[in-house]
């Protein structure tokens, strides 16, 4: 079974910035749409930006538009700028075959994808 691993996580104060990254071991996921999700302490898990197979046409929730920025090549890249308080949560990463577009991957629910990681914690202190 393959599993999603994330890396890049950790602690840092609001205005900085830290960048994240997700893949698999001997693993291209050419064919799949990737995103970012998160779910923040007594919360639910919600998206945060997702890239199409081709690496074109980002989508990002509002909440974090202007300020992260996701891109792929092997790897999937989430950069992080201008964190907040409020965006203290576990990041996972996520791979859907059947997502034809970014926009999907915010739409649709979470048994849709193929494959998941296990999340990195991001924190940041005010």
């Amino acid at each position: 079974q393959v599993q999603l691993a994330e890396s890049g996580g950790g602690s840092v104060q609001a205005g900085g910035s830290l960048r994240l990254s997700c893949g698999a071991p001997g693993r291209t996921f050419v064919n799949y749409a990737m995103g970012w999700f998160r779910q923040a302490p007594g919360k639910e898990r919600e998206f945060v930006g997702a890239i199409r197979r081709s690496g074109g046409n980002p989508y990002y929730a509002d909440s974090v538009k202007g300020r992260f920025t996701v891109s792929r090549d092997n790897v999937l890249y989430l950069q992080m700028n201008s964190l907040k308080p409020e965006d203290t949560a576990i990041y996972s990463c996520a791979a859907c075959l059947h997502c034809t577009t970014a926009q999907t991957m915010a739409r649709v629910g979470p048994d849709v994808m193929a494959y998941w990681g296990r999340g990195t914690l991001v924190s940041v202190s005010s």
